[in-house]
């Protein structure tokens, strides 16, 4: 009888500024979490060690990779995502409206990160 068992905890964070309270499995991790059960797809995972920067997101303002983090080391955290950046559903940020004009996207895969990564740096 070997029966998995899993420990869930709960958690509350602002997830791009919306408050959150929710039970996580205590192994899942960050990344996972974000795009599994919170459907914010666009945090990519790539490499799933750290070294790509395609899960890169803001944990209390700086840029963090979700692939090496867990989900309960968000509690009580401020976390921002790359659908927190743009200004609305129409409008894009400085960032990304520059990535558009000067054809930066690439494949695109990893621009999420991109995008995170550089404003941690721009706006810090």
């Amino acid at each position: 009888m070997n029966e998995k068992i899993i420990k869930k905890q709960l958690i509350n964070f602002e997830l791009n500024g919306k408050k959150i309270e929710i039970e996580v499995d205590q192994r899942m991790l960050l990344s996972d979490f974000l795009r599994d059960v919170l459907g914010k797809t666009g945090t990519h995972v790539g490499c799933e060690h750290g070294i790509c920067g395609a899960c890169t997101i803001h944990i209390n303002g700086r840029a963090s990779r979700s692939c090496l983090a867990l989900a309960i080391q968000v509690d009580n955290c401020k976390v921002e995502t790359i659908e927190s950046i743009s200004k609305g559903d129409s409008e894009l940020s400085i960032i990304q409206s520059n990535f558009k004009k000067h054809f930066a996207l690439q494949c695109g895969f990893c621009t999420p990160g991109i995008i995170m990564t550089l404003s941690d740096y721009l706006y810090r």
